[in-house]
C-alpha cells in the first residue's frame, strides 16, 4: 500500500515537471532551456534516488511489521497452549485427588467391615467360652461332693481342678490339672501335676463328645491308677 502511494506521487510530480517544462520552453530561449533541462534531470535523479531509498526503507518496515505480527501470533498461540495445559493439569490433579479420596474412603469402609466381622466372630467365641465356663461352674458343687474335687478360677480365665482323697496313704495330697478354652473354642489342658500320658487322648475325646463330666471323671481315674502304681 505504501509503495503504490509513493509511485503515484512520483508520477504526479513528473507530470507537473513536464507541464512546467513546456511552459518554460515557450517563454525562454534555448540556453535557458538547456540549463533548465539539466536542472530537471538532476531533480528527477534526486527524486529517483530518494524514492528508491524510501521504498527500500518502507519495505524493511513492512517486513518488520510482518515479523512483529508473526511474533504476536506466536505469543498468543503459546499463551493459549499454556492456558490449555494449565486447565488440563488442574483437571488431572483434581481427578487424581478425587481418586485418592475414593480409594481412602473404600479402604476405610473395608477396614470397618473387617472390624465388624472380627467383632462378630470374637463375640461368638466369647459367648461360647462363657457358656462353657458357666457349665463348668454349675458342675463345681457336684464334683466337690462326689469326687473330692476343688475348682479354682486363676489367671487368664483358666480353671484349676484339684483332686484329693486319691492317695489312701495321704488323702490331702493334691492331684491337679489346669484347663482353658483356646482360640478355636476347644478345651485345652495347659498343665497337669503329676503328668499323665493320656491327657492328649482325653482332650480329643471331649472335643468330639462335649461330655465334660466324663472328661473330668476319666482324668480322676487316671490319677487314681497312677497313685496305685506308685504305691505298689
Amino acid at each position: 500500500m505504501s509503495d503504490i502511494k509513493i509511485e503515484d506521487e512520483i508520477i504526479s510530480l513528473e507530470r507537473e515537471m513536464k507541464e512546467f517544462w513546456t511552459k518554460l520552453k515557450s517563454i525562454n530561449g534555448s540556453e535557458q532551456i538547456s540549463q533548465s533541462s539539466a536542472l530537471r534531470d538532476s531533480c528527477k535523479e534526486s527524486i529517483k534516488v530518494l524514492s528508491e531509498k524510501w521504498s527500500k526503507k518502507l519495505k524493511e518496515e513492512d517486513l518488520m511489521v510482518d515479523k512483529i505480527n508473526e511474533y504476536s501470533k506466536e505469543i498468543l498461540h503459546q499463551s493459549q497452549r499454556v492456558s490449555e495445559n494449565r486447565e488440563r493439569l488442574t483437571e488431572i490433579n483434581l481427578n487424581q485427588e478425587n481418586q485418592k479420596n475414593k480409594d481412602l474412603t473404600d479402604s476405610i469402609q473395608e477396614l470397618k467391615e473387617e472390624c465388624e466381622k472380627k467383632k462378630g466372630i470374637l463375640s461368638s467365641k466369647n459367648k461360647a467360652a462363657l457358656e462353657r465356663v458357666e457349665r463348668l461352674c454349675k458342675c463345681k458343687e457336684l464334683f466337690e461332693k462326689r469326687l473330692g474335687l476343688e475348682i479354682r478360677r486363676i489367671h487368664d480365665e483358666q480353671l484349676q481342678f484339684i483332686f484329693r482323697h486319691i492317695d489312701h496313704k495321704d488323702p490331702d495330697k493334691p492331684y491337679l490339672f489346669t484347663l482353658s478354652i483356646n482360640e478355636q473354642g476347644y478345651y485345652e489342658v495347659t498343665s497337669c501335676i503329676p503328668p499323665l500320658d493320656c491327657i492328649a487322648e482325653f482332650q480329643i475325646k471331649v472335643r468330639e463328645t462335649n461330655n465334660f463330666s466324663a472328661f473330668v471323671a476319666k482324668i480322676r481315674k487316671a490319677f487314681a491308677d497312677l497313685s496305685h502304681k506308685q504305691s505298689a
